[in-house]
C-alpha cells in the first residue's frame, strides 16, 4: 500500500545545512513545492510535527513561536518538523503533506510524534493525528478552528492540549470550548487571558508548558 511519500509524489529532493541542528529541505512535486524547516538530530526516536495556519509559513503564532520551540527540544534529543504546505488552505493536502513529513521522519528513526497546530492548522494536526494512528501520542491545538475537526474524539485516550485566547477577534474562544464538547470532554482547554489570535502575550507560558509536556507526552506508552 502506498504511503504519504508515495500519494504526494516526490520528483527531486534537496537539503541544506543552515545552522546547527537545523536544516532545510525542499521536497519538489507536480503539484507544489513542500518545504521543511527540521530542528535536532535527524535519526531522533521522538518527533514533533508543526502545522501552520491557512496562509502557511512556518513560524507559527508569538512571533516564531515554532522556531523556539524547535530549538529547545531539540537540546532534549526531540525532532521538530515545521512544514510549509504545498498548498496552504486545502484541508486534504495539507493532511497529506504533514503525514508525508511524518513518514520522512519515520524513516530515520522516529517512532512517536507530537502533533501541533495553529488556527487552520488545528484541524491539520487533528487529522494527521488521526491519520497516523500507530505513531500519534498526541495532540496540541493553537487558536484552532472548528471546520475539519469533526472527528476529534476519535483521539481518546491520547492526550489532547488546546490553547485559546480569550482576545481572539478572528477565532473566539467559544471555538475551542466547542471542540472541547466535540472530543467529549477529552483534552484540557487553557483559556488565555488578555491573549489575540497570535496567542504572543502567552507565548512564554504556552512553551513552558508545551516544553514540559511534549516530553511527557512522548514518554507515554
Amino acid at each position: 500500500m502506498p504511503g504519504p511519500l508515495d500519494m504526494i509524489g516526490v520528483l527531486a529532493r534537496q537539503e541544506i545545512d543552515i545552522a546547527d541542528g537545523l536544516r532545510h529541505l525542499e521536497l519538489y512535486t507536480m503539484e507544489g513545492l513542500l518545504g521543511i524547516f527540521a530542528h535536532g538530530p535527524e535519526e531522533a526516536t521522538d518527533a514533533v510535527l508543526l502545522c501552520g495556519g491557512a496562509m502557511g509559513g512556518t513560524l507559527g503564532p508569538a512571533d516564531g513561536m515554532y522556531h523556539r520551540l524547535g530549538q529547545r527540544l531539540a537540546e532534549a534529543g526531540i525532532a521538530t518538523y515545521r512544514v510549509d504546505y504545498r498548498r496552504p488552505n486545502d484541508l486534504p493536502t495539507c493532511v497529506l503533506d504533514v503525514c508525508a513529513v511524518g513518514q520522512m521522519a519515520s524513516q530515520g528513526g522516529a517512532e512517536r510524534f507530537v502533533t501541533i497546530g495553529h488556527s487552520f492548522g488545528g484541524a491539520v494536526a487533528i487529522n494527521t493525528s488521526l491519520s497516523l494512528p500507530a505513531f500519534s501520542r498526541g495532540t496540541v491545538t493553537l487558536s484552532s478552528q472548528s471546520a475539519g475537526c469533526e472527528r476529534i474524539a476519535e483521539l481518546a485516550p491520547k492526550p489532547l492540549l488546546m490553547f485559546h485566547g480569550d482576545r481572539d477577534q478572528i477565532l473566539p474562544a467559544s471555538v475551542s470550548e466547542t471542540l472541547k464538547d466535540l472530543s467529549g470532554g477529552h483534552g484540557e482547554l487553557r483559556i488565555l487571558e488578555g491573549a489575540d489570535h497570535l496567542l504572543t502575550s502567552a507565548a512564554e507560558e504556552i512553551e513552558a508548558e508545551l516544553i514540559d509536556w511534549i516530553p511527557a507526552t512522548l514518554a507515554r506508552t
